[in-house]
């Protein structure tokens, strides 16, 4: 089993910055990727960046440029920093872990609102 617990959202002026960050506890040594998804209603959950155990980091196409996924592996966290938010970054975000034995784990969510 992993826990995910996620904290940093909240309300935010277009162009503003937000940092989420995403502690994993349990059986974390079979995690393979950690990443942020982000959903609204009527839509489906979809990625906003991922970083797997081997290094690198992935964008979703809309986020590109504003956004910086990190992680500390000492500390068993990943981050999000997003920049020069805008009104379509609402949402709630959620915090992934992929490991191969189980499939994905995911945290409560926190909500991100971008106001006009």
């Amino acid at each position: 089993q992993v826990r995910l617990v996620e904290s940093g959202g909240g309300l935010v002026q277009t162009g503003g910055s937000l940092r989420l960050s995403c502690v994993a506890s349990g059986t974390i040594f079979n995690i393979r990727a950690m990443g942020w998804y982000r959903q609204v209603p009527g839509k489906q959950r979809e990625l906003v960046a991922v970083i797997p155990s081997s290094g690198g980091a992935n964008y979703a196409d809309s986020v590109k440029g504003r956004v910086t996924i990190s992680r500390d592996n000492a500390k068993n966290t990943v981050s999000l920093q997003m920049n020069s938010l805008k009104p379509e970054d609402t949402g709630i975000y959620y915090c992934n872990a992929h490991t191969l034995s189980v499939g994905d784990y995911w945290g409560q969510g926190t909500q991100v609102t971008v106001s006009s």
